[in-house]
């Protein structure tokens, strides 16, 4: 009697289209499929991101085949459940038609983001852990999702940046196609100071420090006489994957820079004026009341 009675139950018609009807049981059913597909899904698609994290691939390939798999398995599961619900998807036709049209013009910015973000992932312009310049915002890139890509800048704080925008606008990638950069150091010493002894010191410094490469070599070049100082810049390549590593570097030169000047009497010019009065110049003492 239970059996039967449970037999009934499910076997209530919820909807009837023309031939097709849908039933209590069909519905539990999809629905039980539903979910049970989706958790596999889901989980499959952590798998082959663990897998392929563990082979050590590029964490770009690894996100673009992974979140591919999901999307491709969630749209399986749909079909699949339209099959068992016997809805044919001509069924679907006129409505999404309708629905598609609705959407294009209400979602453009969403769609134009979606492809976007395909297209980043595709031909990999910008890549997880690349840093980036965009106007005044400097930062590393954390993911590149299928709308937005998440951006770390550089004092820590988060940004969530449209995939349209970072191709329809420039954007500096220091680290595409590998990690070495230039950075430069600009001084000024006073005049009558050897230059060759400058030139040196500088050579020195650059040497000195771990990070600046021997090849590039670095230069040093007498760039200019200024106004008040005999001007220097020393050029040196490292590999850095964030400013911040630029400017530890730039400071540590510094230091350095200074303390062997000091070691040899050079004098760090400083802007000096020469003032010429015509006349007679009087100064006076006035009288304290």
């Amino acid at each position: 009697m239970v059996v039967d009675r449970i037999e009934q139950i499910l076997n209530i018609t919820l909807l009837s289209v023309g031939e097709s009807s849908l039933t209590l049981g069909q519905l539990l059913s999809v629905a039980l499929f539903v979910v049970i597909g989706t958790f596999l899904v889901i989980w499959t698609s952590r798998l082959i991101r663990r897998k392929m994290t563990e082979n050590r691939v590029n964490a770009d390939v690894v996100q673009m085949v992974s979140r591919a798999y999901l999307i491709l398995g969630m749209i399986v599961l749909v079909v699949m459940a339209l099959e068992i619900l016997g809805i044919p998807l001509a069924a679907f036709a006129f409505i999404s038609g309708a629905i598609a049209i609705g959407v294009g013009f209400g979602a453009q910015n969403i769609i134009n983001n979606f492809i976007s973000g395909w297209i980043l992932m595709w031909e990999r312009p910008i890549r997880i852990g690349d840093f980036l310049e965009m106007g005044e915002v400097r930062g590393t890139v954390e993911s590149i999702n299928t709308r937005s890509t998440y951006i770390r800048r550089v004092d820590g704080v988060h940004l969530l940046v449209p995939n349209s925008y970072l191709l329809e606008n420039t954007v500096t990638n220091w680290t595409l196609f590998d990690r070495l950069v230039r950075t430069t150091v600009r001084l000024g010493v006073a005049y009558g100071s050897d230059v060759k002894l400058v030139t040196e010191l500088l050579k020195q410094a650059a040497e000195e420090q771990e990070a600046v490469l021997k090849e590039p070599g670095y230069a040093v070049l007498f760039d200019d006489f200024g106004d008040s100082s005999l001007v220097f810049e020393l050029s040196v390549w490292v590999h850095a994957t964030a400013e911040r590593s630029l400017r530890v570097l730039r400071s540590d030169l510094r230091y350095r820079i200074d303390e062997l000047l000091r070691a040899n009497n050079v004098v760090i010019a400083f802007p000096q004026r020469d003032i010429h009065v015509d006349g007679k110049l009087v100064v006076e003492q006035g009288k304290r009341s």
